[in-house]
């Protein structure tokens, strides 16, 4: 599996300058002291080993009644926060001019966390592309193709690298193997934040 651009997979390493990292991180910080961090729970009962929130209209949720799309917090019942400038100007850029993102999903990995090999597919409309920023410590990302047994490639992501599954890659199976511990002192106590931008709603 080739992870040319052809396929509409990008990485753009170090596109966040170590000062927009930061500035990130506090915008981050904040919006995450009313929409906190949780573990989120599979359909299946098993408590996810990343630990989850959401900024936007929308944020994505899994319980026993499935993996969907929520507005607002599954804790404290309140809405989520704005998604940050810096990255709406990033999906603009670099995903649609036209229409904006209205789901950011923020993950948080500890050195013990992973993330298993899946496709994002609760959105509704799925020609929107997924636009990755990655903040703290590296992680090793995992991508194959459409089918899950198709052949995988391993990538470093690194704290400012920007990454976007557009086209075909946007239904490519992904998940993080490892997070690469004291690889970034951004993050107070190391960790790595990885935010997501979708397009989660149709179009009206």
């Amino acid at each position: 599996m080739s992870l040319s651009t052809t396929t509409g997979f990008r990485l753009l390493p170090g596109r966040l300058s170590p000062e927009a990292q930061s500035e990130l991180l506090e915008e981050v910080q904040a919006r995450v002291e009313t929409a906190p961090f949780v573990h989120q729970v599979t359909p299946g009962g098993k408590p996810m080993s990343v630990a989850m929130t959401s900024f936007g209209p929308l944020g994505w949720t899994t319980d026993a009644a499935g993996y969907r799309y929520e507005p607002r917090h599954p804790t404290t019942g309140e809405p989520w926060p704005d998604i940050p400038q810096v990255l709406l100007d990033l999906w603009s850029e670099l995903a649609d001019p036209l229409v904006p993102p209205d789901a950011c999903l923020i993950n948080f990995y500890n050195a013990e966390a992973r993330m298993s090999l899946h496709q994002d597919r609760d959105e509704a409309d799925l020609r929107f592309p997924v636009l990755s920023v990655s903040l703290g410590d590296t992680a090793v990302f995992r991508i194959g193709g459409t089918k899950r047994t198709d052949p995988t490639s391993s990538v470093k992501l690194s704290s400012g690298d920007v990454c976007l599954l557009a086209g075909e890659a946007r239904l490519f199976h992904h998940g993080v193997d490892r997070i690469l511990p004291g690889s970034s002192r951004l993050i107070p106590g190391g960790g790595r934040i990885n935010l997501t931008l979708r397009r989660a709603s149709p179009l009206t």
